[in-house]
């Protein structure tokens, strides 16, 4: 009894210390890359991470970071909901932005009243998203076409279906900008004074994105179809040999990809613009992948990277202050990204070594004590 709770005690200190020497070697990997850089450049790495640091603990700065790592995490989870099961949904940006411009149209014609406005529009967002992404799924299972390439497809044609929409359905001309109609004031999601010290509130979508944060990690990792999603992931053939519809899980995994995909929008629709225009913020489905790698699929490692990435985002202006230019931290997203692949697969060969070493151990401990005894 006494060896076996010594064996399990060991493993777990070997999981828990490589656990957090993973992240801990990106970081000073991407602070000694991006100190070459700035230094390259002739500016003083100190003074930089200095100037960020300062800039990061303003009140109003948090709540910034706070309201767009929202936005950020949302489309994280919609990316790693595909990562885990080894399909990669590209399409992300078109799905949420198609839902977005459908979702802001429907709001803006007010059909509901108040809150009941708010759920049409969060389904109407959530469905388009679901439709957008299952045409993916489909021609993966029907025609094998790779969801990369019918992805990065369907995100131009998405981008074309919004801007016509807009143009000929949606959009209301104010001066030079066409837009759809705002959503009424009774339809919108109000903020939360969260944080002392700044008038600026947090988008009440927040509390959504804790809410899916958790939904991810019980569907993933509590129910049957998180594990035959899983299962799928890691071995195709294993999949179907234990009854698993390979098909089927490769429609269902995008659409909810879809569903969470549609929600993207939703903190910026709701609580901040309340109508669909140029200004609506794009990119951040590509965004929500690179913070899903960050954050290695995990629901806590992205919400950390999700405000990690916000936090570098909104950086820029101060950096130009100090009369350094803002694709320094366009630099430092990449090289953390880059570092954290680097330290985490570091990291898996030497637990990979670890164990066989151990397993070495246990397998000659047997042999040498019946040796003795003979």
């Amino acid at each position: 009894m006494s060896t076996f709770l010594d064996r399990l005690l060991g493993r777990v200190k070997l999981g828990g210390w490589l656990a957090l020497v993973a992240p801990l070697l990106a970081i000073l990997f991407a602070v000694v890359i991006t100190s070459i850089v700035l230094l390259a450049t002739g500016k003083p790495p100190l003074e930089t991470f200095n100037a960020l640091a300062q800039y990061g603990s303003q009140p109003r700065t948090m709540a910034v970071i706070v309201n767009t790592g929202t936005e950020y995490y949302i489309s994280a989870l919609a990316v790693a909901i595909g990562f885990r099961m080894n399909l990669f949904n590209i399409g992300v940006d078109g799905q949420y932005r198609l839902a977005a411009v459908v979702a802001a149209g429907v709001g803006g014609a007010a059909l509901l009243p108040g809150v009941l406005n708010i759920i049409l529009i969060v389904v109407v967002a959530v469905v388009v998203g679901a439709l957008w992404a299952a045409i993916a799924g489909l021609l993966r299972v029907t025609r094998g076409v790779s969801e990369v390439i019918s992805t990065i497809m369907l995100n131009s044609i998405a981008t074309g279906i919004g801007s016509w929409l807009v143009t000929n359905y949606f959009g209301v001309l104010k001066g030079n900008e066409l837009a759809t109609k705002e959503i009424p004031q009774d339809s919108r999601v109000p903020g939360m004074a969260l944080i002392p010290g700044t008038q600026l509130q947090v988008t009440g979508f927040v509390v959504v994105a804790i809410i899916l944060g958790i939904a991810y990690y019980v569907l993933l990792n509590r129910t049957r179809f998180g594990f035959e999603l899983r299962a799928t992931g890691q071995s195709e053939s294993a999949a179907i040999a234990s009854g698993i519809s390979v098909k089927k899980m490769i429609v269902v995994t995008m659409v909810v990809s879809g569903v969470v995909a549609g929600l993207i929008g939703m903190p910026e629709l709701l609580g901040a613009s309340y109508k669909y225009s140029t200004n609506f913020p794009t990119g951040l489905g590509f965004t929500g992948i690179a913070i899903a790698l960050l954050g290695r699929n995990n629901a806590v490692g992205m919400a950390i990277g999700a405000l990690l990435w916000s936090f570098l985002d909104n950086s820029s202006d101060t950096l130009q202050l100090l009369d350094i230019s803002k694709e320094i931290v366009a630099i430092m997203q990449g090289v953390i990204v880059l570092s954290v692949i680097i330290a985490y697969e570091l990291v898996h060969r030497y637990r990979i070594v670890a164990e066989q070493r151990r397993v070495s151990r246990e397998l000659a401990t047997p042999q040498q004590a019946e040796g003795a005894a003979a």
